[in-house]
């Protein structure tokens, strides 16, 4: 748990408590200005019409609630929502099953779409453009296609790599959003919520300090409060004040700009073997022991918007700030 909490992962034992802390409408929904007001025009125009959503792709860095505000469009439209996610979907009778038990107007959530097989990905088009399946029968020869029509519904796409969607998904979503990162005054807020709906007694340096070390992602920033809601309950009868709580983050490895252990094990990596960098994410991932794709979806993302890294054509590099924060000055060198 300890190298996990600043993980942007849900973790399999904390899903029905994720969801218990979920907004269900919009005005319980903190942060994605943009999009929320966006949404909540679409939304809105297409009760009006009695017509279905137009489709949405929601991308962006994981944890930032694109799985909430997808189950809020449905409730908003008073509609059903089928949620799966693209690796489940290994053939193209999986999506029909799923596309044929679908009622009118209904949401059907597919996480991590980029991930859809390519047979899959092309029978989705023309159910996202027709409303229709175009099934192939037998092999050979005698191979026929069948058309299915299905009811009119809205697939609300989510996925943490926009650019690795192909052109022809892409183009049939008619909504497209980006999801930022969330502000400290955003995240102090989900916070707040969630302490409410907890039944958290918290204090306001507690929220500050809390929010300050989210990483600004509100998945993080729950997953924080819950475990420093069980220090306080083992050593403060329930009072969760800054004393508790910098006790917990401490604990936890959670630095005060929200970095963990593994955050500051790449940043040293890259100054104490390859010279501050430029370095292939692969020679990193290599030296650290981890996935690739744990460092680019996880840790690149917040370290970069820190200023603690960048990216160049020739690799990774880490900044001067990275050096003072980690007290390794001794091996900068100026350009």
């Amino acid at each position: 748990m300890l190298d996990n909490i600043t993980s942007t992962k849900v973790i399999p034992n904390e899903i029905n408590g994720e969801f218990t802390l979920r907004p269900q409408y919009l005005s319980e929904y903190c942060g994605q200005s943009v999009a929320k007001e966006n949404l909540s025009i679409y939304i809105e125009a297409a009760k009006k019409r009695g017509e279905s959503l137009d489709h949405v792709l929601f991308y962006g860095p994981p944890g930032l609630g694109k799985t909430t505000l997808a189950n809020i469009i449905a409730n908003e439209l008073g509609v059903d929502i089928k949620i799966t996610s693209g690796p489940a979907i290994s053939r193209a009778g999986d999506l029909a099953a799923i596309l044929t038990n679908l009622n009118e107007n209904d949401v059907l959530f597919i996480d991590e779409i980029h991930r859809l097989n390519r047979s899959v990905e092309e029978v989705l088009y023309s159910a996202m453009e027709d409303f229709a399946l175009d099934i192939i029968i037998g092999k050979g020869p005698a191979a026929r296609s069948l058309r299915i029509d299905i009811a009119k519904f809205t697939l609300v796409g989510a996925t943490t790599r926009a650019g690795s969607l192909s052109a022809p998904l892409r183009d049939r979503f008619g909504i497209i959003t980006k999801f930022e990162f969330y502000t400290h005054e955003e995240i102090r807020n989900i916070l707040l919520r969630s302490a409410k709906v907890l039944g958290i007694e918290i204090d306001d340096e507690s929220l500050d300090e809390l929010a300050s070390r989210s990483r600004g992602t509100p998945r993080i920033g729950n997953r924080l409060l819950k475990r420093a809601r069980d220090f306080s309950e083992v050593i403060s009868d329930g009072q969760l004040n800054i004393e508790v709580t910098r006790k917990a983050l401490e604990a936890l490895g959670v630095d005060e700009l929200g970095l963990d252990k593994l955050d500051r094990q790449i940043l040293e990596t890259i100054i104490k073997s390859f010279g501050g960098g430029p370095v292939g994410i692969e020679t990193i991932a290599s030296a650290i022991g981890e996935e690739r794709v744990t460092l680019e979806d996880v840790n690149e993302p917040f370290l970069i918007q820190s200023d603690l890294m960048y990216r160049t054509q020739k690799g990774r590099m880490v900044t001067k700030l990275a050096y003072e924060y980690l007290g390794l000055m001794s091996y900068y060198k100026e350009d």
